[in-house]
């Protein structure tokens, strides 16, 4: 059976990034590829908090006091 899954190698052992659905102590052989990590510049608070696109009503940032 062929399965993906992500990881992380610490220098001694490949941790899963994620949930693997194995039982403990199961044999697996490991292929791997290495990923590229986009090492863009970091993003603005601003940036950031428009792509977390939160809900809330439309006067919000006018009233905050209003709804602490």
């Amino acid at each position: 059976m062929l399965k993906s899954i992500e990881a992380i190698f610490d220098g001694e052992v490949f941790r899963p990034a994620g949930e693997v659905e194995l039982e403990a102590n199961t044999r697996v052989r490991l292929l791997f590829e290495t990923l590229l990590i986009d090492h863009a510049e970091p993003l603005s608070f601003l940036e950031l908090a428009s792509q977390l696109e939160l809900d809330g009503p439309e006067d919000w940032s006018l009233k905050i006091d209003d709804y602490r």
